[in-house]
């Protein structure tokens, strides 16, 4: 008798507005797998039934995004160390007989980093404007590559200083007052808010404060260069996107539930770009 096809699934609510539907079935379709992936919005009080009933339904796991990153992480049996430090689970799959949760974005911001300015992590200090779920990946991934002095910047002061006392040594906490001076030796800003994502006016850092070699990196994809991209360019700094961040978080996850790495390209992120109706 043949083999199920194998399916995953991206699951939020909303969740129409995903691109991991055409991230995976492009990857599918490269590797010749027999396997499906799509997008299922479940409102939050149906999440703990829909997780219940994964295996049942011949699901091998899936990705988890607003608002059920927090859900996710009680849910699983068990999670991997990612997860546990972030304190949300992004991917679901099922080994041995339990159902695992793992955090990616931690992963898939270092990896974008890596592709794009392979030197990155010696460039500390590191602002980290946001305090916001997203904020804990990225964290978590700059004290995994050894940079040990992050400063997080957020318009409510209590929000990083959670953060900073969740993650310990190395991090601290600042009010956007701060901003223009803990920019002037830093070496890696990271915006992961939405702020100055409608205009320059919004920007809440000004990259003309920041020294010649550092880089600047957005989480937001949409738009592919934000306003802060576009003033550090202006400046003459070295940038990177956000788009390269959701492709390779979704990578493990694809190895986990269809048994193949796959690898992020040229040809699939032009296609995203092209969806997104962007030019590079």
């Amino acid at each position: 008798m043949a083999e199920a096809a194998k399916k995953a699934f991206v699951t939020g609510h909303p969740v129409a507005h995903s691109r991991s539907p055409k991230i995976h079935s492009f990857w599918l379709a490269t590797y010749g797998i027999d396997g499906s992936y799509r997008a299922i919005d479940v409102a939050p009080d149906d999440f703990a039934e829909f997780v219940k009933t994964l295996e049942t339904n011949g699901y091998r796991g899936g990705n988890v995004t607003i608002p059920h990153k927090e859900a996710a992480f009680a849910l699983a049996t068990r999670r991997d160390d990612a997860a546990e430090q972030i304190g949300a689970v992004n991917t679901l799959w099922f080994e041995g007989g339990d159902l695992w949760g793992g955090n990616t974005d931690a992963h898939g911001f270092a990896a974008n980093l890596d592709e794009r300015a392979p030197s990155w992590a010696n460039n500390g200090p590191a602002v980290v404007l946001g305090a916001g779920g997203a904020s804990r990946a990225v964290i978590q991934a700059l004290i995994e590559r050894g940079i040990s002095d992050i400063r997080i910047v957020n318009r409510t002061l209590a929000r990083a200083q959670e953060l900073r006392d969740r993650f310990g040594a190395g991090v601290s906490a600042h009010g956007m007052a701060a901003t223009g001076e803990l920019l002037a030796d830093a070496g890696l800003l990271v915006n992961t808010s939405a702020l100055g994502m409608h205009g320059n006016e919004g920007l809440s850092a000004d990259p003309a404060r920041l020294p010649n070699h550092a880089i600047v990196t957005d989480i937001v994809y949409v738009p592919l260069e934000t306003p802060l991209l576009a003033a550090a360019k202006a400046r003459g700094l070295k940038t990177v996107d956000g788009l390269g961040m959701l492709l390779h978080q979704a990578v493990p996850g694809f190895e986990h539930w269809f048994g193949i790495r796959p690898e992020v390209t040229a040809e699939l992120r032009q296609m995203i770009v092209a969806d997104l109706g962007a030019k590079e």
